[in-house]
């Protein structure tokens, strides 16, 4: 079925870039990165330093040493105290 006055057909892809060449360059999208991939990321970073230090479980040292190498700056700092904050609460309680 033909598609009506009021609908749209889809947009057009934009052509690819072209190099000095001639040749045609597909351009790449820029992977945002999710919060999963982050807890992924402190995870294995966690695992990799209880094997350093030849321990056979993950405590909380190590995931909040992984948070700091692994989080930029302030947002570590940030996700230390909170972190240190939940620990606190949940062993009170």
């Amino acid at each position: 079925m033909p598609p009506k006055a009021a609908e749209k057909a889809p947009a057009k892809k934009a052509a690819p870039a072209k190099t000095a060449e001639g040749k045609k360059k597909a351009k790449k999208m820029a992977k945002a990165e999710t919060y999963k991939i982050y807890i992924y990321k402190i995870a294995s970073e966690a695992a990799r330093l209880a094997r350093y230090n030849k321990k056979p479980t993950v405590t909380s040292r190590e995931i909040q040493t992984a948070v700091r190498l692994v989080l930029p700056g302030e947002l570590a700092k940030h996700a230390v105290s909170e972190g240190t904050k939940a620990v606190t609460k949940f062993t009170s309680a």
